[in-house]
């Protein structure tokens, strides 16, 4: 003899109705409400609250985030440091200029 399941028993213990008595996750929404999502064991949130993800940790994903994160890369370090350099070889140029300028004013060669 089988036991079945009437049809209103089936998947009782899946439905996360208002009444239903598990642990709720309760994070804060974007509406500003607690979050009514059942919540797993391992830290007591919802997959959309901070279970499913650790991010990366090996520094080929640590890369990888960085990389998709980059927008245009006017601001990176490298770039930052090439124009740093280039403004300082435009002042030496420039102060070189008016010594060359200053001792062809001294011997006479260049009128101001």
């Amino acid at each position: 003899m089988t036991v079945t399941k009437s049809i209103s028993e089936r998947g009782k213990a899946t439905r996360f109705g208002h009444d239903w008595p598990g642990e709720r996750c309760g994070a804060k929404t974007r509406r500003g409400t607690e979050c009514r999502r059942p919540a797993y064991k391992q830290n007591g949130r919802c997959g959309l609250h901070g279970v499913k993800s650790t991010g990366a940790r090996t520094t080929d994903g640590l890369q990888r985030i960085s990389t998709s994160n980059l927008k245009h890369g006017h601001y990176t370090k490298d770039k930052l440091a090439k124009r740093r350099r280039s403004a300082e070889v435009g002042r030496e140029c420039r102060a070189q200029l008016k010594i060359i300028e200053q001792r062809l004013i001294a011997a006479g060669l260049l009128d101001c």
